[in-house]
C-alpha cells in the first residue's frame, strides 16, 4: 500500500512538474494545457486553477463510460494543478532555443513516465485518463488511439479560445499515445496472490 501510495503521489507531482516545463519551453504547450491556457486567458485565472475546475468537469465524461473514480482520481484533480503552479514558480522564464528544446522534449517524456506511474497505482486514473481508458475498455480501441483522438480535439479547442500553439504541441500529441502505452506496463502493480494457509496433518 505504502509503495502504491508513493507511487501515485510521486507520478501526479511529476505530471503537474512536465506541465511548468511545457510552459516554460515555450514552444507549444501539450493539448490539454493549450485548452488549459486559452480557458485562463479568456478567464484571467492561473493555469493551475483552470486544471483543477477542468478535471472536476470532465468527470461528468465518465457517466455515460460506467467509470468510477478512486482515490487516484479525486488527488489528480487537486494535485496537478498545485504541483505546476509551484513549478512553474520555480522554474524561470527561458531565452535559449537550445535549453528550450531539451525541456520540451523532457517534458514529454516526465508527463508519459508520470501518467504510467499514477495509472499503474492502480488507484484510480485521473479524470483526463480516465476518459482515455474508458473510451479503451469501451470501444476496444487502442490507448494510443484514443489518447491521441483526445488529444487532438482539446487541441482544437484550445487553439480557437487563444491557447499557445507551437511544434511542441505537434510532437506532443503524435507522441504520447505511444509512449504511454510503453510506459504503463513498467508500472502497472499486480496484486500479490494470497498464501494458502497450510494445516498440517496430525498422525494419531
Amino acid at each position: 500500500m505504502v509503495r502504491r501510495l508513493l507511487q501515485l503521489y510521486t507520478g501526479l507531482v511529476l505530471y503537474g512538474v512536465s506541465t511548468a516545463m511545457f510552459v516554460r519551453a515555450n514552444l507549444g504547450a501539450d493539448p490539454w494545457n493549450v485548452f488549459h491556457l486559452g480557458v485562463a486567458r479568456i478567464f484571467s485565472i492561473n493555469i493551475g486553477m483552470v486544471m483543477i475546475v477542468v478535471g472536476a468537469l470532465v468527470l461528468l465524461l465518465w457517466i455515460p463510460l460506467r467509470q468510477k473514480p478512486g482515490l487516484g482520481t479525486i488527488s489528480n484533480v487537486i494535485v496537478l494543478g498545485l504541483a505546476a503552479d509551484a513549478a512553474l514558480a520555480l522554474i524561470p522564464p527561458l531565452e535559449s532555443v537550445v535549453v528550450r528544446s531539451i525541456l520540451l522534449l523532457s517534458a514529454i517524456l516526465v508527463n508519459a513516465i508520470a501518467t504510467g506511474m499514477y495509472i499503474g497505482a492502480g488507484f484510480g486514473s485521473g479524470p483526463r485518463d480516465g476518459l482515455m481508458t474508458g473510451i479503451n475498455t469501451r470501444t476496444g480501441w487502442s490507448v494510443r488511439t484514443v489518447r491521441t483522438a483526445i488529444e487532438l480535439t482539446v487541441l482544437l479547442a484550445g487553439w480557437l479560445m487563444g491557447g499557445t500553439f507551437g511544434v511542441g504541441t505537434v510532437l506532443y500529441a503524435l507522441a504520447i499515445g505511444p509512449l504511454i502505452q510503453l510506459c504503463l506496463p513498467w508500472f502497472r502493480l499486480r496484486a500479490q496472490p494470497h498464501k494458502k494457509l497450510v494445516v498440517p496433518t496430525v498422525v494419531p
